[in-house]
């Protein structure tokens, strides 16, 4: 029902490299509209309730769609999580409850364009963590990519000087980087199970946790019209987006599939710039080759 059309080209291994980079790209395409839309959002919505509703809605989202794929006869035949998985599972929910709090957090401290960038630093630590922690293979060509898109962050982020601080907003927004990193890796290895069901439990499980942290820290804040909209949020941003994204990393792995996942703080980046009416500049321009050359590395990486 999700899948992308497989393309008619004789190499095998080409042919599955391409197909599943559509599926990374468009789960980028997806994501990247979240921090422009999550900022306008939290002048109504407290940064732990939004986060908590972000992955609410994505759960909600992908249980009714796979409620339709069965009613409809197009549910896909995949394997369930197990108790073998357990321990990936907990460490996803739990890194996905601290991850977007992070987040909310510095988007209330830093520009939704500054934000969006940001988040390429989740390509350095999802990497970084495939390669010392699962021993994931990383080849030259590939952290040759990494690091052009990482070079086109820091122009981008740093375009102009005046304006950009390394703020606590920022830190905040690269703690949740490091954290998704880390959940990066945990659902690799849970990519080879139903990723519907992964969705779904990723989506309750750590929008039911933020809900308790909001409730706790005494953050519950509810305006219906708002919370609809972060729902949709989420489903949109989170649920269709994570869902491709566990796809492709079956095929190329947490490293590879975080460094085409580039493309979304970028895509993200030109959203916040239209969406708030900012001027790119030069430095933009240049960012954006070396953006194009960085995907281009990773896609033959």
């Amino acid at each position: 029902m999700f899948f992308l059309p497989v393309l008619p080209i004789k190499n095998m291994h080409l042919q599955k490299c391409l197909t599943f980079g559509m599926h990374i790209i468009l789960a980028a395409a997806l994501y990247a509209i979240n921090s422009p839309f999550s900022k306008l959002l939290l002048e109504k919505l407290s940064p732990t309730m939004l986060a908590a509703l972000l992955y609410l809605g994505a759960g909600i989202g992908m249980l009714i769609v796979g409620i339709i794929q069965r009613k409809t006869g197009f549910a896909d035949k995949e394997k369930p999580l197990t108790k073998k998985e357990l321990p990936y599972t907990v460490g996803m929910v739990v890194l996905d409850i601290a991850a977007p709090i992070f987040l909310m957090i510095g988007l209330t401290m830093t520009s939704a364009a500054n934000a969006s960038l940001l988040n390429n630093f989740e390509i350095v630590a999802t990497s970084i963590i495939a390669l010392c922690i699962f021993k994931e293979k990383i080849s030259k060509r590939l952290w040759l990519g990494i690091v052009l898109v990482t070079t086109a962050s820091v122009l981008l982020s740093v375009e102009d000087f005046a304006g950009f601080s390394f703020s606590i907003g920022s830190l905040f927004v690269l703690l949740a980087c490091v954290c998704w990193g880390f959940e990066n890796n945990c659902t690799r290895n849970l990519s080879y199970k139903n990723p519907l069901e992964v969705v779904v439990i990723k989506g309750f499980g750590s929008g039911v946790g933020s809900l308790v942290v909001a409730a706790v820290i005494n953050e519950f804040t509810f305006d219906l019209i708002f919370v609809v909209f972060a729902l949709l949020l989420g489903f949109v941003a989170y649920g269709l987006s994570i869902f491709f994204y566990i796809y492709a990393q079956r095929y190329l792995g947490a490293a590879k599939t975080s460094a085409y996942y580039a493309v979304s703080p970028f895509i993200g980046a030109i959203i916040s710039l239209i969406l708030f009416g900012e001027i790119p500049s030069l430095a933009f321009a240049i960012a954006f080759v070396v953006m194009i050359v960085g995907a281009a590395v990773v896609s033959k990486g």
